[in-house]
């Protein structure tokens, strides 16, 4: 009789073998740069061409969704077993960032695959390339230890526009509502906790983009005919930074808060350590606010960070007053926050506290969603996780990145599980971009044992 130790003994074997290694490899060849118009074929190719085939081999039937905008195209993947098993949906993306050609270390080719030590380099090794395919290979195991059968319903969405902010995910998904009808949300994208501890997130921080802009006039004018009587538009903007987040980083306006960190997500959060590797940036001292955790600090609150400022030639500063300074700033906010009024807000603010000639504005708004902390499904998980690796898992009320999550939480009413499969220091959307052998192997045997579980589950829900 076939066994949960019979998933995890194949999937260890599939990727000590090379197989999945081998896998990845192909996919990564694709250059599914959503970014760059011209790499529209790829994107088609990598769903038509490689994920296709993949799921019809696990009897999958698939089909091709086009985008309702004229974008990257979709897929839809589904097997049903038993109508009265539980039913999962996941998802992937398949398109990654620019490969960033000619940057990388040791000149590496982005578009394959590189073993260094315990690394294997490749632009979608981490995003999301090699975090689907590790799902879809545990799929794989569960359903040859079992004789062909999962004991679950299974369905997939994999899109081809998330690195430019999921456009039209929710419109698609909402058009094709019943066909990705189900009981559980299982994915897996964003990085662990910590390359040494498994990692369940239940949704995501939102965020709103501030524009900030002082237009004072055209051109510069000399700092020693003009200085003391023209007002600069940089020392101008810095005070109305200065006048939203403070020195260390700590929001001054209420609006940009959220609401008192609820019991439950503070116990939850309580064993979680913000511990970064050799190789990762450092956490300062005294940053953020005051009376958290950096737990609690990245997981259960909200951040405004300033993203970029121009004002004048930093590469070749004249001894001139400029006339413009521009700064974006971002708003990372939890559940619970009052987003949609946070641009007015700072309008009104800075207008009525000495900053009228800062023109306000937002772009660029995604919102926050979480799982209810009370699901069911989050110690089904989290028990699942410790029976294959001895660990107990981290539980994050949100990762502290976005993602599409309340597509699936909000829009398709489903409780949703993230188990990442990268960790920090990983270089997503950077040149560099790795997954690590040891996280991808413990990886494969956290998702076969859920994917057991799941086929043992008695009834549906």
């Amino acid at each position: 009789m076939a066994t949960r130790a019979d998933a995890i003994a194949k999937v260890r074997e599939h990727f000590q073998s090379g197989q999945f290694l081998q896998e990845l490899n192909r996919r990564v060849g694709y250059q599914t740069e959503s970014l760059n118009a011209d790499k529209a074929d790829a994107l088609r190719a990598y769903l038509v061409e490689n994920l296709q085939p993949a799921f019809a081999e696990l009897d999958f039937k698939t089909r091709l969704i086009e985008s309702p905008t004229g974008r990257g195209p979709y897929l839809i993947a589904d097997y049903q077993e038993d109508a009265a098993r539980p039913t999962v949906l996941t998802y992937g993306h398949g398109d990654v960032v620019d490969g960033m050609v000619g940057e990388w270390r040791d000149n590496l080719n982005p578009w394959q695959t590189t073993v260094k030590g315990e690394r294997v380099y490749g632009r979608g090794t981490a995003d999301n390339k090699g975090q689907h395919s590790i799902n879809m290979a545990a799929l794989r195991a569960v359903k040859q230890a079992r004789g062909g059968k999962l004991g679950f319903n299974a369905k997939f969405i994999i899109e081809t526009g998330e690195e430019i902010g999921s456009p039209d995910l929710r419109e698609v998904c909402e058009a094709h509502r019943e066909e990705l009808k189900a009981d559980l949300f299982i994915a897996s994208d964003g990085p662990r906790l910590s390359a040494e501890r498994p990692t369940i997130f239940l949704g995501c921080r939102g965020g709103n983009r501030i524009h900030l802009d002082v237009n004072l006039r055209e051109g510069g004018n000399h700092s020693g005919n003009w200085g003391g009587v023209l007002a600069n538009p940089a020392t101008i903007l810095c005070n109305a930074i200065a006048s939203l987040v403070d020195g260390k980083g700590r929001m001054k306006l209420e609006i940009m808060k959220p609401p008192p960190i609820s019991n439950r997500v503070r116990a939850a959060l309580a064993d979680v350590k913000i511990e970064p590797s050799a190789d990762e940036p450092q956490l300062a001292e005294g940053w953020g606010e005051e009376g958290l955790t950096p737990a609690e600090r990245l997981y259960a609150w909200n951040t405004l960070e300033v993203l970029a400022m121009s004002s004048g030639n930093i590469d070749k500063p004249a001894n001139a007053i400029p006339g413009k300074a521009n700064a974006v700033l971002q708003l990372r906010f939890v559940v619970g926050t009052k987003y949609l009024e946070v641009i007015d807000a700072v309008r009104d603010y800075l207008h009525n506290n000495g900053f009228p000639m800062v023109e306000v504005s937002g772009a660029q708004r995604f919102g926050a969603s979480r799982t209810d902390m009370d699901s069911p499904w989050i110690d089904w998980a989290a028990n699942s996780i410790r029976a294959t690796t001895g660990k107990a898992p981290a539980v994050l009320p949100n990762f502290g990145g976005s993602l599409p999550n309340d597509v699936f939480s909000e829009g398709l009413g489903l409780p949703t599980i993230w188990v990442p499969h990268s960790y920090p220091g990983c270089s997503q959307h950077a040149p560099d971009e790795h997954i690590l052998l040891p996280v991808t192997e413990e990886a494969l045997t956290i998702m076969a044992g859920l994917f057991w579980d799941l086929g043992e589950a008695k009834h549906k829900g």
